[in-house]
């Protein structure tokens, strides 16, 4: 046998593997709301090259490769032993398996929760634009059996013309950023409504949010998730309250005034009961979390983020007036220096960097996908090699592990960060540390990322988060025992 031969064969034994698990993934999606991933990798819906491939890159923090077979071994066990609605990562529970050879997968899993699903709660999108799509794609990709939120309805502007469905449809089915929709969707035009992969949604239109009567169409005690980005007070989103039907209200933009903003993975608890809760910003959940487990190890004396972000649709694609400074330049053409809240907006997420934070913008033509360079003065000095470790063990086994993605590639670009379902993703190669002094780079899907964040907080809002198994670490040297 020659040498390629047996790459082959290597090759169409981890294929094997992986079509093994296919079956396994879905069972435990569709029957009992389970969604398996690898180091924060959903393996839902994917092929089996897709599977493989989120294991060639799953190593755990000493760097040793998570084995196909020890994933599918772990599945048959979590399958036999039954699990209710949780997020299962095979990474996490293959690391934790390790540390306790021969063990059973209740003495590995005690988070099992056996079979139960989560509550139902309808979901209307108040808008149809960039991120109620996403959201859209999101919420339909992950109902089942068990999932607890509902997408019920979209609210629009008046219809334009006769074919005004059969257009919000077909954005909803093609994106020029992030490809085909991942299913099938046809439109009924007597009830009003599209049907996406067997998910009826009822297609609403309205220009006063306080005038709709939600419950004429069956829909009772929702969130509405306002992703227009027309109003941010308390007082203008408190008209969707006045909706019938409507018993909360998300934004998908900073809220201002007293509006709790929410990046999931820090600082959700505190608005659980509120009636009105605001997702913040995309740059904010990128870098949050990253700025939070930073302070938490070598603590944060003083810093500047600086975002470079793609160009979005509040900018002229030609030369034209804006209210804004700049922003009515050609976006596609131009460089455009620009404001950003995000530095302050962190301090509400996480209160020890209030004051400690200045941040700017620049608006550069790509369609997706930002960047934001975190300059930083840390209070313990910390060397690149070490500093890297860190927030490598935070994106693996943390409480963080969902919203901090961590790479090594001399080639990685900003394309290669469309459809991240991470907040943000620690570009290693690019780390600067000189002492106390620290430069991270975080890439970050400024659209698909950041839906993931507003699904998350979504799902915490109506206690349908699942449960994560294994339970994350806090997302500090100490509490994790790691010795860098």
């Amino acid at each position: 046998m020659t040498a390629d031969a047996g790459l082959w064969d290597d090759w169409s034994a981890r294929l094997e593997v992986a079509e093994a698990m296919i079956p396994i993934i879905g069972r435990l999606h569709r029957r009992d709301g389970v969604v398996t991933a690898v180091y924060g990798r959903r393996l839902v819906n994917r092929s089996a090259i897709d599977i493989v491939k989120a294991h060639r890159f799953a190593r755990h923090v000493d760097g040793a490769p998570l084995p196909l077979d020890e994933s599918l071994r772990l599945l048959r066990a979590v399958e036999a032993a039954g699990a209710g609605p949780a997020s299962l990562d095979l990474g996490a529970l293959a690391a934790r398996a390790r540390t306790a050879p021969g063990a059973s997968i209740a003495d590995l899993l005690p988070e099992l929760q056996g079979d139960g699903s989560l509550p139902v709660t309808d979901v209307v999108l108040y808008g149809f634009g960039r991120i109620g799509r996403l959201l859209a794609r999101i919420l339909i990709s992950h109902q089942s059996r068990s999932t607890g939120l509902r997408l019920r309805a979209i609210v629009v502007r008046e219809a334009t013309g006769t074919d005004d469905l059969v257009k919000r449809a077909s954005l909803l089915r093609r994106d020029s950023v992030h490809g085909p929709f991942d299913g099938t969707i046809s439109v009924d035009e007597e009830t009003q409504s599209i049907v996406a992969n067997g998910t009826r949604i009822a297609v609403i239109r309205a220009a006063d949010p306080a005038a709709i009567d939600y419950t004429a169409y069956g829909i009772d005690d929702a969130i509405l998730v306002d992703n227009t980005g027309r109003w941010r007070t308390e007082d203008e989103l408190r008209k969707h309250l006045e909706a019938k039907g409507v018993a909360r209200v998300l934004l998908t933009a900073p809220g201002k005034g007293a509006i709790p903003n929410v990046v999931h993975g820090l600082n959700t608890v505190e608005a659980e009961h509120a009636p009105i809760v605001a997702a913040a910003s995309c740059t904010t959940n990128a870098v949050a979390p990253v700025l939070a487990a930073l302070d938490a190890e070598y603590g944060i004396v003083r810093g500047h983020v600086e975002t470079v972000h793609s160009f979005t649709n509040d900018q002229n694609l030609t030369d034209n007036f804006h209210k804004a400074d700049r922003r009515g330049r050609a976006a596609p053409l131009n460089m455009v220096i620009t404001e950003t809240g995000a530095a302050r907006a962190v301090a509400k997420a996480v209160p020890t960097l209030a004051g400690k934070l200045t941040g700017s913008a620049i608006r550069v033509p790509t369609a997706d996908v930002s960047l934001a360079i975190l300059n930083l003065r840390l209070k313990t000095s910390v060397g690149r090699e070490r500093l890297n470790t860190f927030l490598r063990t935070v994106s693996l086994g943390s409480s963080l592990r969902s919203q901090v993605d961590y790479v090594e590639s001399p080639e990685y670009v900003s394309s290669d960060v469309l459809g991240s379902r991470f907040a943000g993703v620690v570009d290693g190669l690019a780390t600067q540390a000189d002492g106390e002094d620290v430069v991270v780079y975080v890439w970050y899907d400024n659209e698909f990322g950041y839906s993931y964040q507003v699904v998350r907080v979504l799902e915490t809002m109506s206690g349908a988060h699942p449960a994560s198994m294994p339970a994350p670490r806090p997302a500090n040297r100490e509490e994790l025992a790691i010795s860098l």
